[in-house]
């Protein structure tokens, strides 16, 4: 309103008297009165925004309705209120056609001066509150907007209704139509489906895809869950960068597990190897040519040792490019082999319970780092002289038939303080030995999976130790590392 303390009205009517009946009721109410005898002139002083405009249907130069419509037609006066006065167009067709045209207000000669009065404040309530209402929701598009995400809102028939710039970003402009209202056929595409799923109550569709290059995280819910014909909220998030990172702090574990590994390839080496010296050293000093025989039959057996560490080795770090039917048994044994060396040093036995058929299907190498970084954190909280227990059972869990590995160490047990932290990157208890990686991406190639893995620990005395829990369901195909199958998420209402 140009200005808070006295409203500008404009008074268009041809006829002396009227205008200065209507200023004087208005003036004395707190109205600041404008005057105009001609439809011409009622533009003109309108382009000076006027808080409101009356308007006399009977101008000498054209009509009050169209007078009316050209102020509806200027962006710049559309917004003004326009109350029409007649005394000679009086009937209800009059009344309808007035406001048809676009006025705001229409009354009819004699005026009662209250009755004037009233309208006019009306009117006026009626502008702030439009000016209010667009003024939030500019700056409710502009928030819509400033969003890093990607967000569209689809009616019940899943037809766009409104969209952000990020969301037309993201999926550039082929894929946006030109106009809000319009079908979006490639929004069932984009889920890998057929058509768009149907969702029920506080359920949420999620899935990944990729587009020009870039993954995007996509998820569908309901507006009101409790509508059976609400409205859909879509959401798609860039997260090429963040799975960037996270594979490079998944690589960062793996080289930091390949080290340690290293390290105990060397033990497992170094003992042949020593045994393999002293044979050759005994043969050169005997001429003894039978006792020679025997020392190069142990010597030939030590060299086929190393050659079958080296060959475990390479099994250990090869992945396939495709999930394979894995017996989870027979990887496990490989994975306690290849730890012995380490677990005697530190005088803890490794011990693997192991029904066999357990099978999954998965990527071996990253279930071998999964279990190599369980197995290794266990051996290294286990007490001397003390066990490492690995067990591998088949077992049904929510109605899915699948493969658990637990694996328990007697150590002193997880401080309740830092438990929920246990899986977060970057997070360890070692200090300068660790890189807080290895439980966070271990959850991650697990959850690839579409597994669990969980712990429990006491630190009671009489019962301190901690337990390491993963599930792998059988018939699940894991997930590849370039995007995720669809699931549905159900939320807390």
């Amino acid at each position: 309103m140009a200005n808070q303390e006295r409203p500008r009205v404009l008074i268009a009517d041809d006829r002396e008297e009227n205008r200065y009946v209507l200023a004087r009721a208005l003036s004395a109410t707190g109205f600041q009165c404008l005057e105009g005898m001609t439809g011409a002139q009622a533009l003109a002083v309108a382009e000076t925004q006027p808080d409101l405009i009356i308007l006399d249907v009977r101008l000498p130069d054209m009509s009050g309705y169209e007078v009316c419509q050209r102020l509806k037609a200027n962006p710049r006066t559309a917004s003004i209120p326009v109350l029409q006065i007649s005394a000679s167009f009086v009937s209800p067709e009059d009344r309808v056609r007035a406001l048809e045209g676009g006025a705001d207000g229409y009354l009819t000669h004699p005026i009662d001066r209250t009755v004037l009065v009233a309208t006019v404040r009306s009117l006026l309530r009626m502008r702030i509150a439009e000016a209010n209402a667009r003024k939030s929701a500019t700056q409710w598009q502009a928030a819509f907007d400033a969003l890093a995400e990607g967000l569209a809102i689809l009616d019940s028939d899943n037809r766009l209704v409104r969209w952000n710039r990020p969301f037309e970003s993201i999926c550039s402009s082929a894929f946006v139509p030109s106009k809000r209202g319009a079908p979006w056929p490639f929004l069932a595409p984009l889920m890998g489906q057929d058509e768009v799923p149907s969702l029920a109550g506080t359920e949420r569709f999620v899935t990944e895809f990729s587009i020009g290059g870039r993954s995007i995280l996509l998820s569908l819910g309901l507006i009101n869950p409790e509508s059976q014909h609400s409205d859909k909220i879509l959401i798609l998030s860039d997260v090429t960068d963040r799975k960037l990172a996270e594979y490079a702090l998944r690589t960062a574990e793996k080289l930091a597990a390949t080290g340690k590994l290293a390290h105990s390839i060397a033990h497992e080496i170094n003992n042949p190897l020593e045994a393999l010296t002293n044979l050759i050293f005994l043969a050169r000093t005997s001429d003894d040519i039978e006792f020679v025989q025997e020392l190069l039959t142990k010597a030939n057996a030590e060299v086929e040792r190393v050659g079958r560490i080296t060959k475990q080795t390479l099994a250990f770090h090869r992945d396939t490019q495709l999930p394979v039917s894995l017996d989870v048994a027979a990887l496990l044994s490989e994975v306690v082999a290849m730890y012995h060396s380490v677990s005697l040093a530190k005088q803890v036995n490794l011990v693997l319970d192991a029904r066999t058929g357990p099978q999954v299907r998965g990527y071996p190498g990253q279930l071998r780092q999964v279990f190599s970084n369980l197995l290794r954190n266990a051996a290294e909280a286990a007490p001397r002289n003390s066990n490492v227990i690995v067990r591998v059972r088949t077992v049904e869990r929510h109605g899915i038939r699948g493969v658990r590995v637990t694996v328990h160490d007697r150590g002193p047990g997880i401080p309740h303080d830092i438990r929920k932290r246990l899986f977060d990157p970057f997070f360890t208890t070692k200090e300068l030995k660790g890189s807080g990686l290895g439980l966070w991406v271990s959850q991650g190639l697990v959850s690839r999976h579409n597994g669990t893995i969980r712990f429990r620990s006491s630190e009671r005395a009489a019962a301190h130790g901690t337990t390491f829990e993963v599930f792998l369901p059988e018939d699940h195909l894991p997930v590849s590392g370039e995007a995720a199958e669809p699931v549905y998420v159900r939320t807390a209402s």
